[in-house]
């Protein structure tokens, strides 16, 4: 696979589960597609290839694997310290 494809995954922490939980993924114009409705909705997005191309490998729905727990929680204080959703 090409490495330039774009990539992102939507994850939520949401209020009352335990962990969080990967809301979507995709490729290419998916991955557009996902990054646009963040923008449009103010949520910050921070890039990690390493993390999305891990979660990447999950379905969607599942719970993020605690291997990630690490480097998600250092994203959602990223998030929380600049304001974001």
């Amino acid at each position: 696979m090409n490495s330039l494809v774009k990539k992102a995954v939507a994850v939520k922490y949401a209020e009352g589960l335990d962990v969080p939980v990967i809301m979507a993924k995709g490729e290419g114009a998916s991955a557009q597609k996902i990054l646009a409705e963040a923008q449009k909705n103010d949520i910050l997005i921070q890039e990690d290839s390493v993390l999305v191309d891990f979660l990447g490998m999950q379905s969607v729905g599942e719970a993020v694997p605690e291997e990630a727990w690490t480097a998600l929680a250092k994203i959602f204080a990223f998030i929380l310290e600049n304001g974001g959703k």
